[in-house]
This record gives structure tokens, sequence and C-alpha cells, in this order.
């Protein structure tokens, strides 16, 4: 036997309606922008971003908002879209779990399973719509030459049966307003990657679409802002690829703004750090607070509950 060729059959996988399933997160607790109390949260530094976000608006600018899926799991989809409709958002970014909570509640009005018990009997991620829906999404796009965001929103928008809270489904919404919503896929990291009919194949091809979006938007961001909520590794090891081939290529990309939202509290994220120190090893203060700003622009860390950045970031900006 070669044990360097052996593969698992993925045939065989049994899948489970999610329509009876227990969610943590619902359409009926989405916080509401202007009903739902804002919680007292904000610094200089913070009004500071506002303002670069408000002139770049003014301008013309790209306006580029990268996140981990907590964010669409806190129950914050309504102010990613109200962001998106008053303009302070002209690209969208995010990892593959950040598609598949947006996607379920969308056709579900609900997400976020409990893990801890279904890892137990191997029926965590195994839902039939979501895995069944979005493969088939991928590889409709895939095949049109779609990107991933816009292969799941365009199939959305193709069968509203199907999606009755697609009202409150960020990428949805971004499809619909002309916003690139680019997703940036780890293989084998998503739910979908379980189902028996995924194409590895047009999830790399789709992504990989979604990655010259997202570099074009990066190349435009010459007095724009990059913003980044909790993303960990993929948003910001994304990002820094995307300003290097921005600047291999010579777009002027110096005049920038980058802002880092996150639980971590980096003290003063300035200072140098040593191979020993943890936090030198945290992606986002390297790739989006120091590196991209070091011949120019502002870059910045606010240490915060997404609960409370991204609903001060609405009031500040939208809430007049």
């Amino acid at each position: 036997m070669n044990r360097r060729s052996m593969q698992l059959d993925f045939s065989g996988i049994t899948t489970y309606s999610a329509q009876n399933r227990h969610n943590l997160v619902r359409i009926d607790t989405l916080a509401v922008p202007g009903e739902t109390p804002v919680p007292d949260w904000g610094s200089p530094e913070f009004d500071e971003l506002v303002h670069r976000i408000q002139a770049a608006k003014e301008g013309g600018h790209q306006i580029i908002l990268s996140m981990g899926a907590h964010v669409i799991k806190c129950g914050l989809s309504r102010y990613l879209i109200a962001l998106m409709k008053a303009g302070y958002i002209t690209h969208i970014a995010g990892n593959g779990a950040c598609s598949i909570h947006d996607f379920e509640l969308a056709y579900l009005g609900g997400t976020s399973e409990h893990v801890p018990t279904a890892i137990e009997d191997g029926s965590f991620g195994m839902w039939e719509e979501t895995g069944g829906w979005m493969n088939e999404a991928i590889q409709q796009g895939a095949a049109q030459g779609l990107g991933y965001g816009e292969s799941l929103g365009k199939y959305i928008d193709e069968h509203p049966e199907r999606f009755p809270y697609r009202e409150d489904c960020v990428l949805w919404n971004a499809y619909k307003l002309d916003i690139p919503a680019t997703y940036h896929i780890a293989l084998g990291t998503d739910i979908i990657h379980q189902h028996p009919t995924c194409s590895f194949e047009d999830i790399g091809k789709a992504s990989g679409i979604d990655f010259h979006k997202i570099c074009w938007s990066v190349a435009h961001m010459d007095k724009g802002v990059y913003m980044n909520f909790g993303s960990g590794v993929i948003g910001p090891e994304v990002f820094l690829k995307a300003l290097s081939i921005a600047r291999n290529l010579k777009y002027p990309t110096f005049d920038i703004t980058t802002a880092n939202f996150d639980l971590i509290d980096l003290g003063d994220f300035r200072r140098p750090l040593g191979y020993e120190h943890p936090q030198y090893y945290y992606r986002p203060r390297k790739n989006i607070v120091n590196r991209p700003v070091s011949c120019g622009g502002w870059g910045q860390h606010f240490c915060g509950d997404h609960q409370e950045t991204i609903p001060n970031l609405w009031k500040k900006l939208c809430d007049k």
C-alpha cells in the first residue's frame, strides 16, 4: 500500500437538514441601528479615524472593511448593511466562515450551531442546505467566471423563495449595491468543505478571482481606509499581499489609513518587539497597523468588543 497516495472518500458522508437545528444567532436577535442602544465607547483616535473615513467618502476613495466571522455572529449584520448603503464601505471582505453565517441567516433565519455537542457524533457542519446550496452557487459562479462572493450573491438573488431573510444578508446587499464582497478561503477550514458535492477546484477558482478583486481595491486605496474587525490571520495576510502587489505595480498606496479592531490590548503597539514576545506573532499588529504605513499614512489599533466598536462607528458616521 502506498500511504502517500491515500485519500478519504467523502461520498458516504451523511448530511442533515438545518431546518430544525438550534441556532445561537437568530434574525429576531440581530441588533437594529437606531433602535438597539449603542454602548458608550470611543477615544480621540477613534474620532480621528471617523474623520478620515468621512474624508475618504467625500473624496471618492476606497473604504475597505475586512472581518472575521464573529462580526456576523455578534448580530451586527444590519450595521454593516447600513454603512454600505450610506457609502461608508466600498469593499467588504471576509473569510469563509463569514460567508457561511451570512448565507445561513439569509435562508434559515439563524446560524451558529452548538459545536461541542455536534462534534461528538460527527454531525457538526453536516447541513444539507448550507453545503449543498453554497457549493452549487460557487460551482455555477465559477463556471461563469464570477468570484466567490458574487457567486453567492447572484444565487441568493435568483432563488428568492429559498432566502426569505435575504434583506439582512450582508453579501446579498453588497451584490445589489454593486459593492464587491470578497471571501478568501483556506481549504479545509469551512463546513461546506465537508459536503460530498464540494469542488475544491471551483472554490479555489472563485476565491482566486476574489483575491484579484481585493488587489484592485487596495491598489486604488490611496487616501482611503482599510479596517479589520477581528480577523487574526486571513484578513491581515490577504491585505499585506495585496498591498505588496499594488506597490510592485507602482500604484500610489502610501497615503493610507489602516485600523485594526480586536479584543486584544496591544499596549504601545508601535514599540519594536523581538521574536521572544508573543505579540510579535499577532499578524494584525504587523500586517495592518505598522508595516503598511512605514513610509507614510496612519495606522491604529483599537481594543474593544465588536458590539461596542461597530455600533459606535455607525453612530458617528450615519446617525446624524
